[in-house]
């Protein structure tokens, strides 16, 4: 390399800082992050394993665009700053065609390629989408309340508060809805992405969970006081075990009627886990249709009525 050609001792150190930088930064997040539970990199279900790689994925594609931006931005102040007497300064210059044409292509190139990979896998993984499996499927009618969960298992008779419990590898149909409440986001990380549960509509989400164990849920949407303590677990077991749960659960001394509703649905925070059986099978149809007016609304009555059956 000629004398012409060879990297300025203050272009070097630039250089090792920039580098040092990126390391110390890589080094401080992995000692941040390991031994950590993070639910979304820990998929215990194939939806939420299927996520996870797209947004790796995507995140990948976009680093490649964005670090060497980023570091053509700070060799670009370091070169031209104030105190660089021997680089020249054109106002007036020109870019060429090439230049054009690369400045373009690159992000082009990029949204091309997040566009072929994540509007297939956005059909392929819409929520309502039925998943096949050799095992039935179950339904699970979900409420958000302020600021509590109610689960209600129509074909088992049974209710719970803050607590659902789910088969392993058996596809599960959860209808979202909320009644008196914000609009909320029902999300189990490790299972799965969010989905909205609002007033006077039914939304399906449809998820299997494969590893038996205790994974969090939670609302991704802030909706008031409580939403901090807003949560509930979500409980992988063996089909057996989901049974004798059920069974365990039909000998609660507590019902779910029409009463118990109205004191349930009230405002509360930091809510216990609480079961309820027998359940009134019109509790949830109620819930949806409260808020859609006395006129009828086609739309909302469609939705219904699809997510019902």
């Amino acid at each position: 390399m000629t004398a012409k050609h060879k990297i300025s001792p203050s272009l070097a150190k630039l250089l090792v800082r920039m580098f040092a930088g990126l390391g110390a930064f890589s080094f401080l997040l992995w000692l941040l992050l390991r031994g950590q539970n993070i639910a979304i990199l820990h998929s215990k279900g194939p939806i939420a394993s299927q996520q996870r790689d797209l947004i790796i994925w995507s995140l990948i594609v976009i680093l490649a665009i964005a670090v060497p931006t980023v570091l053509l931005l700070y060799f670009t102040a370091w070169r031209y700053r104030e105190s660089h007497s021997s680089s020249t300064y054109h106002p007036e210059a020109k870019t060429g065609k090439i230049f054009n044409i690369i400045i373009w292509a690159l992000p082009s190139l990029m949204m091309l390629v997040l566009a072929f990979t994540l509007v297939p896998s956005t059909h392929k993984l819409q929520p309502n989408k039925a998943l096949a499996a050799q095992k039935p499927s179950i339904n699970i009618q979900v409420v958000a309340m302020r600021w509590k969960w109610l689960f209600i298992y129509p074909e088992q008779g049974i209710a719970t508060v803050n607590y659902v419990q789910l088969p392993k590898d058996t596809p599960v149909a959860f209808d979202l809805t909320a009644d008196d409440a914000p609009m909320s986001s029902f999300w189990v990380p490790n299972l799965s992405g969010q989905l909205y549960a609002m007033t006077g509509h039914i939304n399906r989400l449809n998820l299997i969970a494969n590893v038996n164990g205790d994974y969090p849920g939670r609302s991704a949407e802030i909706n008031g006081a409580g939403f901090a303590g807003m949560q509930f677990t979500a409980r992988v077991s063996s089909t057996d075990d989901f049974e004798s749960w059920v069974e365990t659960t039909k000998q609660s001394s507590a019902s779910l009627d029409k009463t118990a509703y109205q004191t349930l649905i009230k405002p509360s925070e930091n809510n216990e886990v609480e079961t309820y059986y027998p359940v009134d099978g019109t509790l949830y149809a109620d819930a949806v249709m409260k808020y859609i007016g006395s006129h009828g609304n086609k739309a909302a009555h469609t939705m219904h009525d699809e997510g019902m059956n």
